[in-house]
């Protein structure tokens, strides 16, 4: 990750050019990465394939629909692996909100028994902002295992 200020600059074009580390698969209309930060772990992004793509509307009706199922095929492949790899798992939510970055964009978040009570059946922009930087849940070695495994059921997903 020393590279960490470099492709997170330009999470698309870095992609492209095959220097986002984040990314777990190249799928049919962007990039399935894995989140910086890990606090849920499996936190998961599908980025468009054109930083020039700001929202889902602005993609022509077939590569629209290319990106909506490559969401829910990413979507799946977390809740796969998550569920494999954590008892508690409980579901994944799906989001594009497009308020933050400028490009098309969705989250995909697992979510699990063990979170807070206060904050299990809530989003998760509601977790304290210390959540987001704190190094303790930054992506990094510890989560091969977890970024393997949801690469794997990508693959499984599209045969």
């Amino acid at each position: 990750m020393a590279r960490f200020e470099d492709w997170r600059a330009d999470r698309i074009g870095s992609a492209l050019r095959g220097g986002n580390p984040t990314v777990v698969r190249r799928l049919g209309a962007g990039f399935a990465v894995i989140g910086d930060v890990q606090f849920l772990p499996g936190y998961s992004v599908l980025l468009v394939d054109d930083p020039a793509v700001g929202r889902l509307s602005d993609l022509p009706r077939g590569r629209r629909m290319a990106f909506l199922a490559d969401m829910d095929r990413l979507g799946e492949a977390v809740e796969r692996a998550c569920g494999r790899l954590d008892p508690a798992f409980l579901r994944v939510n799906l989001e594009i909100l497009g308020n933050t970055d400028p490009f098309l964009h969705a989250h995909v978040w697992p979510r699990y028994a063990w979170e807070p009570e206060e904050l299990v059946g809530k989003p998760v922009w509601l977790y304290p902002r210390e959540r987001w930087g704190d190094e303790r849940y930054a992506l990094g070695p510890r989560h091969d295992a977890l970024r393997e495994a949801i690469g794997r059921e990508l693959d499984r997903l599209a045969s």
